[in-house]
């Protein structure tokens, strides 16, 4: 009941602010005027109660790994290299962007191309060749 209650929350607040501007390395006291990647996930978390690091590198080393991507749920976070590759041990190929699971087969995320928050397709972010890892943290 808890889990689905910071799902439905992570989601509508993650729908509330599509189309808010990106901004590459936004601070954290920009939002929700602006974000990028790893901010907004920073910001919907926060707001369900759980704190992330502020960096998407950072951020994939939290909570557990979802191996089977069939088992995906709703606030798990894709990682791809995307960009801008940030490095460590844990990730040499380099982690770079970030989206959250909404559901209905669908990510949200603060997109530099798009220069926006978007809503994007999962299976898009799940079969790309820079797939890093996806993480469950609620």
């Amino acid at each position: 009941m808890i889990l689905e209650r910071k799902q439905n929350k992570l989601v509508k607040l993650a729908y509330k602010h599509l189309g808010k501007p990106y901004k590459y390395g936004a601070k954290p006291y920009e939002a929700p005027k602006r974000f990028d990647c790893s901010s907004f996930v920073q910001y919907l978390y926060h707001h369900v109660g759980i704190e992330l690091p502020r960096v998407a590198l950072a951020q994939a080393s939290q909570g557990r790994k979802v191996a089977n991507r069939k088992n995906i749920q709703v606030g798990d976070l894709i990682f791809i290299k995307g960009g801008w590759g940030h490095y460590n041990p844990d990730f040499p190929e380099g982690i770079g962007h970030v989206a959250v699971y909404v559901g209905n087969g669908k990510v949200v995320n603060a997109r530099g191309e798009s220069k926006k928050v978007v809503e994007e397709d999962a299976q898009e972010f799940l079969n790309r060749s820079d797939l890093r890892v996806v993480r469950r943290v609620l």
